[in-house]
């Protein structure tokens, strides 16, 4: 390898650390980020052997961790002529990996807490009617009336998903262009 691969490589290793580094702010491992970053500046498909290899886990890891990645939508599974181990390359849209992971978790957050409320809501309904305790009566509306104000925000929270989802977000905060960076 010449010492102009090596500077490429070495700017390479910097930008992999980088992305590792920032997808723990995410939930995600460094591991995990470090493979996402293997494949983000890999120059065709690789295989999970391959991939281990440059990220020096062990297969089962390498596996673990695809297997996130292709749930958070973040790399695909190809189909590679002549081979026929699974092969793997970046989702290289970072908008779209962005919008991917905070979709799938706001969701997760609206489905839980609405299903949280469908189950409280009766039985702090029932407090609220039968019982004979006026202090419970009393924390049992104000808790009601704390559910309700949740909807407001999960209602919000579906159309900000949804908006993310359709790209309909850009027309509020556009991306931006190469060209207009280069004018700054």
């Amino acid at each position: 390898m010449d010492n102009g691969q090596e500077q490429v490589q070495q700017a390479r290793d910097i930008s992999i650390s980088a992305i590792a580094q920032t997808m723990v702010i995410y939930g995600v491992t460094p591991s995990v980020g470090r493979i996402y970053g293997v494949l983000y500046f890999a120059e065709e498909p690789l295989s999970l052997d391959e991939i281990k290899d440059e990220v020096a886990m062990s297969k089962g890891s390498v596996s673990n961790g695809i297997r996130e990645l292709l749930d958070i939508e973040m790399v695909i599974k190809v189909w590679k002529k002549g081979d026929r181990k699974d092969h793997f390359i970046a989702e290289k849209d970072f908008f779209r990996n962005f919008f991917s992971f905070f979709v799938k978790n706001l969701r997760m957050e609206r489905n839980l807490i609405a299903k949280a409320n469908e189950q409280a809501k009766p039985l702090l309904q029932e407090v609220q009617q039968e019982s004979e305790d006026e202090k419970a009566r009393e924390l049992a509306a104000k808790d009601l009336e704390d559910l309700e104000n949740t909807q407001v925000y999960l209602e919000w929270l579906m159309r900000f998903s949804n908006a993310m989802e359709s790209g309909e977000i850009f027309e509020y905060f556009p991306k931006g262009t190469k060209e207009k960076r280069d004018e700054d």
